[in-house]
């Protein structure tokens, strides 16, 4: 049986240094400049009322027991449960009670709607706008050019990720193009900017609200939602928790393990 011949690649090492080491650099001074623009245009919080405080902790409350009823012992689970569905019912935590059954007023008349729709703005023109700018230089200086070889094996399907912009099908899928490493440094930055700007840099502030918060928890408070439709929903849906506890059987377990 035939041997594959390996392949080889005759490669200037000079574009692992012009190439690679400029676009590191810039992509570092970038996310430092944007920590700083962000921490420049964002405006003071506003303190906010107690009211719509209430209104927002309760409605987490119920959340959270729906989502850790395990952890409490059924007696305690049910006391909750009756407490919150009736004060949701009856619209006792809501801000303006006399209000409910009306549609929700329009976050566009709304000033501290519009303040807080500018701000997201703001956090977002500043990534949206640096890393098109930069993208467009590695497009008009560095397109077409494969600065290194990964150090370890890779399947073919790595291939579209660490070679975008070189039109091959038969290059080795370690072969990393100038494109790709832009990518790369997007996305693996974050421990450079942590040790350089701290740990509660704009970056990681973003990053840590996407995967934290979820698709939809960034509209659960937003402009246009009607609190009084959330409470009935998260009513019905205490309503059908089937109660399990991690003490059930505590005893048995307990006896059986010793036996072991």
């Amino acid at each position: 049986m035939a041997q594959v011949p390996v392949q080889t690649i005759h490669r200037d090492p000079q574009l692992f240094y012009w190439i690679l080491f400029p676009i590191t650099i810039v992509m570092i001074l970038t996310g430092v400049l944007r920590h700083y623009a962000t921490v420049l245009m964002a405006s003071d919080p506003k303190r906010v009322d107690q009211k719509t405080m209430r209104e927002q902790r309760a409605l987490l409350h119920g959340i959270n027991v729906r989502g850790n009823h395990h952890v409490l012992s059924q007696s305690s689970f049910v006391t909750r449960r009756d407490a919150l569905i009736a004060a949701y019912e009856s619209g006792a935590y809501l801000k303006d009670p006399e209000n409910r059954g009306q549609p929700p007023p329009n976050p566009m008349s709304d000033p501290n709607a519009m303040e807080g729709m500018m701000g997201m703005m703001k956090n977002q023109m500043a990534t949206i706008i640096p890393n098109t700018l930069i993208m467009s230089w590695v497009n008009a200086f560095f397109s077409g050019y494969v600065i290194m070889k990964l150090p370890f094996p890779l399947t073919i399907k790595f291939k579209s990720m660490l070679q975008a912009g070189v039109a091959t099908k038969d290059m080795d899928p370690r072969w990393m193009s100038s494109i790709s490493w832009y990518f790369l440094c997007i996305f693996g930055l974050q421990s450079v900017f942590n040790f350089l700007l701290g740990s509660d840099n704009a970056a990681n502030q973003m990053s840590q609200q996407m995967t934290q918060m979820g698709p939809q928890a960034g509209q659960m408070f937003g402009p246009g939602v009607d609190p009084n439709k959330q409470f009935l929903a998260e009513a019905e849906n205490l309503a059908v928790v089937e109660h399990h506890s991690v003490l059930d059987g505590v005893e048995q377990r307990l006896l059986e393990g010793i036996k072991v």
